[in-house]
């Protein structure tokens, strides 16, 4: 019997046909899928469809890549990564997070709780999408940024930096969000309006007003 040694002792695996990666002999990997030599799929993970796992990926715990996806980065707990999408870098989807559609998320960004990232959206750098938050349409998130609770980032808009969305916040159309702003509770920010921004500075609350 052929084992290997995936990180907390030697278990029964085999190396998969397309690829030549280790895949434990729980883990369960369609032959149509692509793991690279230097990937690894273990525990209960499963790959379906035409789904690349690449470079240094790891695809663990009870986590799903399927369709067109392409891992390079971590995906584990009861992630799901499936469509066109592409987790690289030392990104990490995990918990039960979902990345789907053309989504993007790479670098050191991580998607994690029960957050999702989809439709032709991107997360990067080292960003991070948590808690129950969704960033879908063309949205990007990046930087520092982080967008949280049940907040929503959708069409063009941009948040980065040290930005932070959350509560019920949602931020949608042209907005951008940057620098070191705070957008929450049931704010509402959008082609680039200013009205409903508000930040945080040394405990207290500003309400931003564009001024002509």
């Amino acid at each position: 019997m052929t084992t290997f040694d995936f990180g907390n002792g030697p278990v029964p695996a085999h190396k998969h046909p397309n690829g030549g990666g280790w895949v434990a002999d729980s883990a369960t990997v369609a032959d149509t899928a692509y793991v690279g030599p230097d990937a690894k799929v273990f525990d209960n993970a499963r790959v379906h469809d035409n789904a690349q796992v690449s470079g240094n990926a790891r695809v663990y715990d009870n986590a799903q890549v399927a369709g067109y996806a392409q891992v390079y980065g971590q995906v584990y707990g009861d992630a799901r990564v499936y469509g066109y999408a592409w987790v690289y870098g030392d990104a990490q989807v995990l918990n039960n997070a979902q990345v789907f559609g053309d989504a993007r998320v790479l670098n050191n960004a991580r998607v994690f709780d029960n957050a999702q990232v989809y439709d032709n959206a991107w997360v990067f750098d080292n960003a991070m999408v948590f808690y129950n938050a969704w960033v879908y349409d063309n949205a990007q998130v990046y930087g520092d940024a982080r967008v949280y609770d049940n907040a929503q980032v959708s069409g063009n808009a941009l948040v980065y930096d040290n930005a932070q969305v959350y509560g019920d916040a949602e931020v949608y159309g042209d907005a951008e969000v940057d620098g070191n702003a705070w957008v929450y509770g049931d704010a509402e920010v959008f082609d680039k309006a200013k009205e409903d921004m508000f930040i945080e500075m040394n405990g207290k609350r500003y309400k931003l007003v564009e001024v002509e």
